[in-house]
This record gives structure tokens, sequence and C-alpha cells, in this order.
């Protein structure tokens, strides 16, 4: 990685069309308003970091989170059955229509972000 990447980040940020990062809302308790929330640059990651952890996509709300917004995710993307996480490539195929042009056969717009999670 060259240094202008080290300072700016991966270029598929500056892309408006992708979000910035993808948040996971996960309730404290059940029919409370109260989330701890995970993050990745990926939403691949995302789910990668869930599932280490035990979190089923029922628990959860994941958010693809722009510039000065953040639009809901369909569940349906990340999970076949809302008790099991899509893997890659599924879970790849699913995004492709979402986001059309950037993921395809052997091609991904995320490819230079860091797939890692973080959160509670």
């Amino acid at each position: 990685m060259n240094l202008v990447r080290k300072i700016l980040g991966p270029g598929s940020k500056y892309d408006a069309s992708l979000p910035y990062t993808y948040e996971a809302r996960i309730p404290v308790l059940e029919g409370e308003a109260l989330t701890n929330s995970c993050f990745a640059d990926t939403i691949c990651g995302l789910v990668d970091y869930l599932d280490a952890r035990g979190i089923s996509p029922a628990q959860v709300q994941i958010l693809e989170i722009y510039a000065g917004e953040e639009d809901l995710i369909p569940p349906e993307l990340y999970s076949a059955d809302g008790e099991t996480w899509r893997k890659r490539p599924d879970i790849c195929r699913t995004f492709s229509a979402h986001y059309p042009g950037h993921i395809g056969e052997g091609t991904c717009s995320f490819r230079d972000r860091d797939r890692a999670g973080i959160g509670p």
C-alpha cells in the first residue's frame, strides 16, 4: 500500500455510490431502544465478525452508512432464512444487484477495504 492510501484510506470510500461503512445494531435488552453497535468497512467483513461472535441475523439490524445518511439493509440480502448468515460468494451475488457495477465475477469495488470488524 502506498503512502497516499495509508493517509487517505481506500479509494472506494470516496465513491459516493457506495456506503462508507456498515453498522450492525444489536439490542441490549429485548424491547428496549438501547443498542450496541458493531462496524466494518465491508458487508462480508461485518457478517463474518457477527457470526464469529455467535450473533444471528435475527438479532440485528444492519445499516449502510453514507455521508450524511444511513439506510437499513433488507435482511434477505445478508440472510436467506433469518437465522444463518450468507457467506462469500453467496453474499457477493445478493449484493451485486444492490450495488450494480461494483460487484461481479472476479471484481469487487470493496476489495481495497479492510474486512475486520469492531464492536462490543
